[in-house]
């Protein structure tokens, strides 16, 4: 898998800034939170991984062109 130029990790957290609510449509993950799961943007890290608190509890990132989402 290709990494994310600085360029683009940089559009990423100017389009989904911390705080952002976001709703998952799917993830490729056993362990993803349940479909319809809000949750925030706690951070973008330096491979472009987006980093949420999910309304459930959960924690687990999301990764942009893998996982479906969409913003509330």
């Amino acid at each position: 898998m290709k990494l994310p130029s600085k360029k683009q990790i940089e559009k990423l957290r100017r389009e989904y800034p911390i705080g952002t609510r976001l709703r998952l449509i799917s993830m490729a993950d056993e362990q993803a939170p349940p479909k319809g799961t809000i949750g925030e943007v706690s951070h973008i890290d330096d491979i472009g991984t987006i980093h949420m608190k999910w309304n459930n509890g959960s924690s687990l990132g999301l990764i942009v062109g893998k996982d479906k989402f969409e913003k509330v």
